[in-house]
């Protein structure tokens, strides 16, 4: 285990309160949107979700990093949070199989985080004013000096980023013996997303962010999937159009997190910046195609416009969040088309929305229509 000395660290906002704790991770200074994840489990899937690049992340639960780090239970490639802040945090872990501490996994994976701070304070701090950027630092001091690197970092609103994070390159997941093909537009795509796939029968060809649909559609795929991803999706005309051109195909399409916000979009209908957005394992979500209620796992600060949902004569709502009403689900009258705004691979979180694989592989098989 790496020599870890718990060094002074600062975490300021940009409404200007300080917080003062002690450095986790690697030394040094990171910026980024602060908000917070009230996940009782999962932080490693949370560190490693695409859809939390650019963002700094608050941990609700009290202890990180107890259980260790597990080769498995990635997400993506890379740690893609900005930064971490937590309550406690913890180098020794229990688990048997875990290859390393959270203290090695960050420091190999240059991030920089702060503990020892009262979280619940800071977690209704950012529910009641909303999110926010933030900087944290364990080597500078001034606060001044972080006020001024602060007030450089962009809003989340207007920002692109899915770009950023997609491969570089097209490649395969699954059997090239599956019954069927699915083509995946990667903005963020998670790969418990693609073992769901895979456990169904389905071969997935996940191509770039800024993929021609003339280029997708050459490989023949028998269905299209349009991934989560981080930033805003008013800033990604290039997708919107090719989600539009999808839909022309008239082959099944199914759109979860940044995908339903942009299969909305396709359909002229806007999306917004959340107060605070949705981030967690326990938000209830009623399907009321079907009138029953799950728990889902979400991450989004972006949402589609309620009313002008409402109002669109090319979607229905099929799915309402409880706490909120805001709309998380959607299909596209006429059209093989749906997505929702949470996570329904579940990674980490229940199983309850599982069914929409199923629904997708239906859909294909022509089992399933409306």
């Amino acid at each position: 285990m790496t020599n870890y000395t718990k060094l002074p660290a600062i975490l300021l906002l940009a409404d200007g309160t300080v917080y003062h704790g002690k450095a986790a991770g690697k030394i040094g200074t990171t910026t980024g949107e602060i908000c917070f994840n009230t996940g009782m489990t999962g932080y490693q899937e949370i560190f490693t979700d695409p859809s939390y690049f650019g963002q700094i992340m608050v941990t609700t639960n009290a202890h990180i990093g107890n259980y260790g780090i597990h080769n498995k239970e990635i997400e993506s490639d890379s740690i893609k949070i900005a930064g971490l802040v937590c309550k406690n945090y913890n180098i020794g872990y229990s688990r048997k199989e875990a290859a390393e501490s959270i203290q090695d996994y960050f420091q190999n994976e240059n991030i920089v985080g702060i503990s020892d701070i009262d979280t619940r304070a800071l977690v209704r701090k950012i529910r009641d004013q909303g999110a926010m950027n933030a900087i944290i630092s364990s080597e500078i001091t001034d606060i001044d000096e972080l006020k001024a690197k602060l007030a450089e970092v962009p809003s989340m609103d207007g920002l692109e980023l899915s770009s950023q994070v997609s491969t570089k390159e097209p490649y395969f997941y699954g059997s090239p013996e599956a019954t069927y093909k699915v083509a995946a537009l990667d903005f963020g795509i998670k790969k418990n997303t693609l073992r769901n796939f895979d456990n169904r029968d389905l071969y997935v060809k996940v191509f770039p962010a800024k993929t021609s649909f003339e280029e997708m559609s050459k490989w023949g795929a028998d269905a299209y999937f349009i991934s989560n991803g981080p930033g805003d999706p008013a800033a990604m005309p290039y997708a919107i159009d090719t989600v539009k051109q999808i839909l022309t195909e008239d082959k099944p399409l199914f759109g979860i997190c940044l995908g339903h916000q942009l299969l909305a979009q396709a359909n002229g209908i806007g999306t917004m910046k959340m107060f605070n957005g949705h981030r967690g394992l326990n938000h209830p979500v009623k399907n009321i195609i079907k009138d029953h209620c799950e728990v889902t796992s979400q991450n989004h600060g972006f949402g589609v416009i309620p009313d002008e949902v409402r109002k669109s004569d090319k979607v229905e709502i099929t799915h309402i969040n409880l706490n909120d009403q805001s709309i998380e689900g959607i299909r596209v009258k006429g059209k093989k088309a749906f997505s929702v705004q949470y996570h329904p691979e579940s990674s980490p979180g229940p199983h309850d929305s599982r069914y929409l694989f199923d629904d997708f592989v239906s859909l294909i098989k022509g089992e399933l229509a409306w």
